[in-house]
Formats: structure tokens, sequence, C-alpha cells
């Protein structure tokens, strides 16, 4: 019988696994880290804000995460959330002040006003979801008594980090990985329908922050073409020949925090 009853709970206990949405996933395995979830007010949107407790600090990390699953089968996905969150293990890697920064819609927010699918597919980088990312970091940064931000993206969350971080006057740096950053291209490349209503970065002012852009030479979803098309200084990019888009990058994690700490001018 205790073998029959632990057999069923294992049974039930992969049951609401499967059954579990992406955002649910997320949030377990952000709580799984140590992070602790809740919500901060953007412009018009809400974002699910993942952090350790207790982090006042001069300098504050903030990472944006891809863009998940915007389409399933040929529709807009009910629930965009990625499902494999890279940007939380390099957030659990980063010993200094941060917090990652859910976009629009995501994180079980798609059914909330004003969302609708064109904010996590064709509009995923639109001017609405830019400023509404601005304006909370800028109210977490303030809640936290940071007077730096260090904006950290991942694929999609690079693409919104280029874009956000000159709207920002606390921000000091801009570190991406695999961040698509000509949106033209790239839907050129892949033969994808162009981004209607988002920004493209290729066509925005020149960063004058101190940058880094990761790309992996085996990376064929972002390829460093499209990453040197961006609004970027040429040498700030980084080629990694082994790494491809999401694999390998959390053994570097530390060395390239060291590099953007020195360059920041990062004292806390």
């Amino acid at each position: 019988m205790a073998a029959e009853g632990a057999a069923l709970a294992l049974g039930l206990g992969l049951a609401a696994s499967a059954c579990a949405s992406p955002a649910d996933r997320f949030a377990q395995r952000a709580l799984a880290l140590g992070f602790q979830q809740s919500v901060v007010p953007g412009t018009g949107f809400a974002h699910v804000l993942f952090r350790r407790s207790g982090f006042p600090a001069g300098t504050l990390h903030v990472y944006l995460g891809g863009d998940g699953t915007p389409w399933l089968a040929g529709r807009p996905a009910a629930d965009p959330t990625p499902e494999r969150p890279l940007e939380l293990t390099l957030m659990a890697l980063d010993r200094a002040p941060s917090v990652y920064l859910g976009r629009p819609c995501y994180h079980g927010l798609a059914d909330t006003p004003p969302c609708a699918p064109p904010l996590w597919t064709s509009a995923r980088y639109s001017d609405a979801v830019v400023q509404s990312i601005v304006a909370a970091a800028a109210r977490v940064a303030r809640d936290a008594g940071a007077r730096r931000v260090v904006w950290l993206g991942y694929s999609g969350g690079g693409t919104l980090a280029v874009l956000a971080a000159p709207r920002l006057a606390a921000s000091v740096a801009v570190v991406t990985i695999a961040a698509n950053l000509d949106t033209d291209a790239w839907a050129e490349l892949h033969g994808f329908h162009p981004l209607t209503g988002s920004l493209n970065p290729a066509r925005q002012p020149p960063l004058g922050l101190f940058q880094r852009h990761y790309v992996g030479g085996r990376d064929w979803l972002v390829p460093e073409g499209v990453v040197r098309r961006g609004p970027i200084d040429g040498d700030s990019v980084r080629v990694v020949p082994d790494c491809d888009h999401g694999s390998c990058w959390e053994a570097l994690w530390p060395a390239i925090l060291e590099e953007v700490r020195r360059g920041a001018g990062e004292g806390g």
C-alpha cells in the first residue's frame, strides 16, 4: 500500500506539473532559486518581478528575458512566458543586487487589459512595451535606492535592453546575449513576417553607454551579422565560437559580469 501511495502521489505530481502553465513553471523555477515574486506597475501594464530579499544598492542589475513562445501551432500563444528561463540561471550567478523584470503581458498577465496578442508577437518591441519597461525599472531602482542601472538582456530581452537603456537616465551599461539587434534583417533571414508595430534597434541612435554584446558562433537563430547591425559600438561585440543561442552562457557568466563591473565602474 505504501508503494502504491507513493506511486499515486508521484503520478499526481507529474500530472500537476504537466498542467502547469509556462508562467507557473517559470515562477516555480524562480522560487527554487531563492527569488521572491511581486508585481510592479509600468505605464499601462503590470510587470512581474523576481528578486532577492533586501538589496539596497548603488547599482542595480535589471535582467530582461527572451521572447519565450509568442506563437504556438501557427497562432498567438495563450501564455508567451519562456519555458527555459536561462536569464534566471544567470541572475542566480550574479552576486550584485539584481532583479528579473517581466515583460508586459508575460507571466500570467496575457489576459489582463490592455494586453492583446500583438504585444507578444508583431509588436513585442513596441514603444508602449519599451516605455512601460523603463517606467517599471525606474520605480524598482528608486525603491532600491539605486543610482545606477545595468541592463542585462537575453535574446529578445537584449533587444529590449538596447531600446530601453537610453530612456533611463540612471543607465550606465547594457549587456546582451544572443540579441536580435536588427529585427528587419532577422525576419528577412528566416523568412518571417516583419515585426510591424515594433521598434527596430538598428534604426535607433547609437548607444552612448558601456556595452557588451555576446553572440554564439554556432547561433543560427541570431547570428553575428544580425547583432552587428544594431546601434552599437562594433568593438563591443564578443563572438564565442562554441556557444549557440542558449547553451554555454552559464559557464561564462561570472567572467562576463566581472568585465561589466570593471567597465561600468560599479562600486556598489
